[in-house]
Formats: structure tokens, C-alpha cells, sequence
């Protein structure tokens, strides 16, 4: 569905009609760019157009509409014409006021030169100047695009210099298919496109979002707030700022393996002349690919490592049990305390504070640990093997002893909270000193971990250089009220030990939403959970199904698969727009955002009392709350037990 070739070939006439006669001297490849622009403004979009061309250092014309805030020139720009350039247009539109509280964010505008190049344009060539206007990248209403209209229209001096230019919809606006009109047509697009992940954002912030956007701090900074408040919105338009503003290369990381993937498709819809310039991989990855080019290649073979630590746990399992008899919790407090805070001595770890882990040891069971770990790291030598965290701890090294060539410009990462001590003293390092080098992104409610740090335990002082957000702007308020049901550490605090904001105390943007719960057993799991995917309230392509572990994943696949239901693992999701129903742990989810959300929750009497049950409980409720809030409208949590009530 859309607009007639008849009804085109009628708007580029009278835009061609319309150019000419305003501007009479303009040469013929200004002239064919506007003209194109111009006959767009049939299907909602606006065009104003500078009345004094062509003068450098500021853009040809500004293109308003569905897909968002362009600046555009026809023709080569020089580099200091392209800044003054870009300038130029970030003073025009940034604050300037949305609707519901948002305001154009600078970093939200893109630079577009057609038929030339540019340093921090998206370079078009005038045969594909419908990029522009791909249905992909719709995502304001057409009250949101008439808000920014308004405002630049509106407010003196907005812009200045510049003239709106439209033609008249032709009589025949309609397709074959149906009588609608244009606007109508490109409405119903525009709300299409918005049942999407991040739609908005793109182009409007909340005051304080666009403030942290483009804030110089001295050093390392933090921003923290609860699910859904924009943090990684916020990072991603922090990215292209720095793009814009720094001439070395950019690192956006994180913990999850899959996460960065989806950020990068995120980042190419928001800025896509900025492709190649930001790397976008996991901290693992980078640790690897980096030892690689310094020719100490270090995999990571997670099989024989398991044998390893299996192997250790028997030797040292009549001691420890005697504390507490899940091997996990051990493996735990070796992975994220020992060698994810890169304890080297016994006399280190008698003194260190085990932030996050609740069994107190007095120095008899410290040793005992320590002889625990000793015989794995004896294990891991015998076959010359490394774990994950030995990858990171030699990455350090290397960095030290040998800083970068090149190094970035800035390190963004994000989900912080998950991120090893070792790994935030790698970061550290490669993020260097120095304005504006380091952004870390977090919430430690939303931590899916055992363990804990504070920022400052890894060299990282951020005094003053603190952000939090409190809007949630994710979740409908039927959800977000359903998900602070969940205790999940209502306590929490900043990264750095200060007090933070729970998601209990995070507000609501959005009205409406929908919750439903189910319980019953194993073996009634496949009807509910087949009944709730059928009558889903949106497409399948835009719900997941998160469950806590792995078998529980795998029992979902397989009552899908019966049924004949494709799904995507989120194993393997980059964020691109399909049909297939996603499919994951929380741990997969973590990050992302659906418009629905199917959690199958298995009861789990594994928690046990004392002081590690109450760790083990604590960990699972912020996995439920993150599970939760990856829902933007609807939620339904199955709850399987062993019998049905």
C-alpha cells in the first residue's frame, strides 16, 4: 500500500513548479534534490528551504517528517563547512519541545549530503535519496512531527533564513487497493512501525536524557536508573555525539554475548554515517580478538574447564559441604570473587569484602576455599587450559605492558553490573585517562549474577560524574506495577555504594498495559503456553518467551516446534524484524525489549534457608524482575509446579 506513481509523478511536477519559481538561480543538481524533497511533502513530511543558496556552513534544507530530523546539502562540502554545518543545525532543533515532556535531542539530527562527501554526513547519492524515507526507519506520529513543525515554525529564529516549501496532495492519492489518503496511508505506517523496540527515542529525549547526551565530564562517568528509564537510549546517543565531537575510533561493550549485535543494528537506524566507525563486540570477545592481534591467542575451552573445577569440587566437597553443600555457590565464589576480582595472594582474599555474598567466612573457611582453588588453577595448568576470567586477567596484562597503538576515542559499555572487577580494570585501562574516555551504563537491580563491586574497587572514581534516571518510558503501568512486585533488592544502590533508585520509585510514562498469570503443571505447561502464544496481542515477531534455565528453554522449543511455531533463539537474535516467535533465558534477554513477553517460571524448592538460600532468593527475584520488564505492553508468567493451583 501507498502512494500512486500517478499521484508522484503529479507532486514532483508542482515541486519542480514550486522550486523554479523561488528559486530561480539555483544550479540543476540543487534544484532536482529539492524537488525530490519537496514531493515528498504530499506524504507528511516537511521541507524548509534555505532562501539564499547556496551558503556554506549551514544545510540546504531541513527535511521534518515520519522518519525524523534531516539536514541536508547537495553537493561537496569542505571539513570546516561540514562542522559549521552540523553546528549549525544542532543549535536550530536541540530542546526544542515534543510532546509528553521530550525534546529533540541534537544528537537525534542527521546530516545528510547528497552527491558529495563530508567528514559526520550520510553520504547519498541523489539516486538514492528514498533512503531517506524507507518504511523501516519510520518512527514518530504524526502529532509528534507536527509538535517539532509547530515549534521550529513557531519560535523566532528556529530557523531563520529558511522557508517551508509544500505542494498541494494531488486528487489521486489513492492505491488500487483502497480509498485512503496520503497522510492517512503514511499514518497508519508510522503506527505500524512504532509496535517496534525503540521507536521515539530516535529522535525525542527527556530533558535530562539530552543533558547527559552531550555533558563533558573530567573522567569516568555512571548512569544508573531503573529498567526501562533510556540508560542504553541515552549511551547510544552519547555514541554518536562523541562520533561527531572525537576523531579516534569508539568501543560500545558489554557483558552479554549476543547484546552487542542488536545495539549495533540500533545504533546503524540512528546513525547510520557513523557505520564502521564504533565497534560494537562483547568485553570476551574484544579480550580475545585483542591477544590475537598481539599474537598470544587465548581460547577458552568450556568443556575441559568444567572437568577442571568438577574435578576440584570432589577433591575439597567434604569440607565446603559442611558450609553449604551446593557446589555452585563455590564455583561462584571462585568465578565472580577469586578470579573475577583477580585475587592472587590468601592474604588478599582473607581481607577482601565480599560484596554481595551472604555466608560469612572466618579465615579457617577462607582457607579452605583457598585450597579449593588452588587445586582447580593446579587443574587448569596440568592441560594448559584458561578460563574466562584468565582471558580477561592476561588482556590486562598485555594492555599494561603494552598500551594500544590507536586507542579509542571512548569506551561506552553497558549492563555494567554484570561485568567482572577484572573486566572493569581492563576497561579501565583501555578507556585510558582523560575527558569524556569512559561511560559506564547499569543498574544493579537488574544484575543476573552472584557477586558485586563497587566502582571505586577497580580504580574508577566518578564523584560528581553520576547520572541516574528515573522516568521508565519501556513499560505500559500495568506492567511496570506487575514487575515491582518483585523485592528484588528495592534497596540498591549506584554502582559505587551511594543510594540508588529502585524500580519501585521509577515513574510511568505510558498509561494502559496487560498482565496475566497462569499455574498449573509440567504436564498442562503445553496447552496454556500454545493457548497464550495463539492469542497474543501482538505479532509473534515482536514477543519472546524467556524462561530461567536452559531446560526450561529447551521444554518451551519443543512444545513450539510441535506445533508447527518457528522461533528465533535469542542465541542467535541481532535484533532484525521477523515473524519468529524469540526464545531464551534471562540471562539471552537481558538488554532487549518486547512489545509482549510469555515467562515460564518453574517452581524451585532449591533455594534452602540460611544465609545462601537467602543469596540464591534475592538473585532469583532480580532475575524475575528483569524477565518482567522486557515487556513494553503485555506480560503473561506461567508458573509451573507440581501441582495446579
Amino acid at each position: 500500500m501507498g502512494i500512486s506513481a500517478h499521484a508522484r509523478r503529479q507532486a514532483e511536477r508542482q515541486a519542480g513548479e514550486l522550486v523554479a519559481a523561488r528559486l530561480p538561480d539555483l544550479g540543476a543538481p540543487r534544484r532536482r534534490v529539492l524537488t525530490a524533497l519537496v514531493a515528498r511533502t504530499i506524504e507528511s513530511w516537511h521541507v524548509f528551504v534555505r532562501d539564499d543558496l547556496p551558503a556554506p556552513g549551514t544545510a540546504d534544507a531541513y527535511l521534518i517528517g515520519p522518519g525524523g530530523v534531516f539536514a541536508i546539502t547537495a553537493g561537496a562540502l569542505d571539513d570546516a563547512a561540514a562542522r559549521a554545518a552540523i553546528r549549525h543545525a544542532e543549535d536550530r532543533f536541540a530542546g526544542l519541545p515534543g510532546l509528553h515532556g521530550q525534546v529533540v535531542s541534537g544528537s537525534a539530527v542527521h546530516f545528510v549530503i547528497v552527491g558529495g562527501e563530508a567528514a559526520g554526513h550520510w553520504q547519498v547519492p541523489e539516486a538514492e535519496l528514498g533512503k531517506l524515507f524507507r518504511r523501516d526507519a519510520l518512527h514518530l506520529d504524526r502529532r509528534r512531527v507536527r509538535a517539532i513543525v509547530d515549534g521550529v515554525d513557531g519560535v523566532a529564529g528556529r530557523l531563520r533564513g529558511y522557508a517551508p516549501f509544500a505542494v498541494a496532495p494531488p486528487r489521486d492519492t489513492t492505491v488500487s487497493e483502497g480509498l485512503l489518503d496520503a497522510e492517512t496511508l503514511t499514518e497508519n505506517e508510522v503506527e505500524a512501525a512504532q509496535h517496534r523496540p525503540f521507536d521515539a527515542w530516535l529522535t525525542l529525549l527527556h530533558p535530562q536524557q539530552r543533558a547527559v547526551v552531550t555533558r563533558r565530564y573530567n573522567g569516568p562517568a555512571r548512569i544508573s536508573g531503573p529498567a526501562g528509564t533510556g540508560k542504553t537510549v541515552v549511551a547510544l546517543h552519547r555514541l554518536r555525539h562523541l562520533a561527531r565531537t572525537t576523531t579516534g575510533p569508539l568501543l560500545f561493550t558489554t557483558f552479554v554475548r549476543t547484546l552487542p549485535l542488536v545495539h549495533r543494528a540500533t545504533f546503524e537506524r540512528l546513525a547510520p554515517e557513523m557505520t564502521g566507525r564504533a565497534e560494537f563486540t562483547n568485553l570476551h570477545a574484544w579480550a580475545r580478538a585483542f591477544l590475537a592481534s598481539r599474537g598470544r591467542a587465548v581460547e577458552v575451552d568450556n568443556g575441559p574447564v568444567r572437568t577442571a573445577l568438577s574435578k576440584a569440587w570432589r577433591a575439597h566437597r567434604d569440607e565446603l559441604g559442611a558450609i553449604e553443600p551446593s557446589n555452585q555457590y563455590w564455583e561462584t565464589e571462585i568465578d565472580r570473587v577469586l578470579k573475577g576480582r583477580g585475587i592472587t595472594t590468601f592474604d588478599e582474599y582473607a581481607r577482601v569484602y565480599r560484596k554481595g555474598r551472604r555466608i560469612n567466612l572466618n579465615a579457617r573457611q577462607k582457607a579452605m576455599v583457598w585450597r579449593y582453588f588452588e587445586t582447580y588453577q593446579e587443574n587448569l595448568a596440568d592441560k594448559e587450559l584458561h578460563d574466562h576470567n584468565d582471558l580477561l586477567a592476561i588482556a590486562l596484562g598485555e594492555l599494561v605492558r603494552e598500551p594500544p597503538e590507536k586507542p579509542y576515542a571512548a569506551v561506552v559499555v553497558d549492563e555494567v553490573q554484570d561485568i567482572t572487577l577484572i573486566g572493569l580494570r581492563l576497561l579501565r585501562q583501555l578507556a585510558g585517562d582523560g575527558p569524556n574516555r569512559l561511560l559506564l551504563v547499569g543498574d544493579g537491580q537488574q544484575q543476573v549474577y552472584p557477586g558485586g563491586w563497587r566502582l571505586s574497587d577497580a580504580g574508577i572514581p566518578i564523584q560528581g560524574r553520576g547520572e541516574v534516571l528515573r522516568l521508565n518510558y519501556r513499560n505500559r503501568v500495568e506492567v511496570l506495577t506487575f514487575a515491582q512486585r518483585f523485592d528484588a533488592m528495592n534497596h540498591v544502590d549506584d554502582l559505587d555504594g551511594a543510594a540508588g533508585v529502585a524500580l519501585r520509585d521509577a515513574e510511568p510514562a505510558s498509561e494502559g498495559g496487560e498482565v496475566r498469570s497462569w499455574r498449573g503443571t509440567a504436564a498442562d505447561l503445553p496447552a496454556a503456553l500454545l493457548s497464550e502464544v495463539d492469542k497474543l496481542p501482538v505479532p509473534r515477531g515482536e514477543a519472546a518467551v524467556i524462561a530461567f534455565h536452559h531446560r526450561d528453554v529447551q521444554r518451551c522449543t519443543e512444545i513450539l516446534r510441535k506445533a508447527k511455531i518457528e522461533t528465533r533463539s535469542l542465541d542467535h537474535f541481532s535484533g532484525e524484524s521477523d515473524d519468529r516467535l524469540k526464545i531464551g533465558t534471562v540471562h539471552r534477554a537481558k538488554g532487549l525489549d518486547f512489545r509482549a513477553v510469555l515467562v515460564v517460571q518453574t517452581t524451585d524448592p532449591e533455594h534452602g534457608d540460611g544465609d545462601a538460600g537467602r543469596e540464591r532468593r534475592e538473585l532469583h527475584d532480580r532475575q524475575h524482575l528483569v524477565a518482567a520488564t522486557r515487556a513494553r505492553d503485555f506480560v503473561w508468567w506461567g508458573l509451573v509446579g507440581n501441582t495446579a493451583g
